[in-house]
């Protein structure tokens, strides 16, 4: 048996496209927990939400990409008064959260929210964090425009495709 010099480190151990596989697969399959150990490093994954206090501060910084859909392929479950409010976002790019976590305006509890309804972003831009097991994941803008909605309020718990902004876009298409 060889003996190591030294540990290997963290990045190696953990894999952050695999967390996300497991994660969609967990989606995907209705399951609600799955725990997976390798090489002694223990993966636990579970659905539904849990209370937090509130968002540490981003040392490690995930980015993925948000989805940027019509809204008139967004899906809601809310009637007549939904669907009347689709319509006045129907020129819009609808960013949805790309998983299941929990939904942050700002890297920490008291630092100024990334956007505001109103302001004009570029792509690329920051516009949330979604904490999911405990890694910093920003969404950001897919397309460049001005911010005509905030679906969900700070420190709510989100689901995978709930509708996060509606950015209308400054150029013409």
């Amino acid at each position: 048996m060889a003996a190591m010099s030294k540990k290997p480190s963290h990045e190696s151990l953990v894999d952050l496209d695999q967390i996300r596989e497991l994660i969609d697969l967990l989606i995907e399959k209705d399951v609600s927990e799955l725990a997976i150990e390798r090489d002694g490093v223990r993966v636990e994954i579970r659905r539904g939400t849990a209370e937090i206090s509130g968002p540490a501060a981003p040392a490690n910084v995930v980015s993925a990409p948000a989805a940027a859909i019509p809204a008139s392929e967004s899906l809601t479950a809310g009637g007549e008064a939904a669907a009347a409010a689709e319509t006045s976002y129907e020129d819009c790019f609808i960013v949805v959260s790309p998983m299941v976590g929990t939904f942050y305006r700002s890297a920490e509890p008291d630092a100024d929210a990334f956007t505001e309804v109103g302001a004009e972003v570029s792509e690329g831009e920051t516009l949330c964090i979604v904490e999911a097991m405990k890694l910093m994941n920003e969404i950001v803008a897919e397309a460049g425009g001005e911010v005509v909605a905030i679906f969900v309020d700070n420190a709510e718990p989100v689901e995978f495709g709930q509708r996060l902004f509606a950015i209308r876009s400054s150029s013409p298409e």
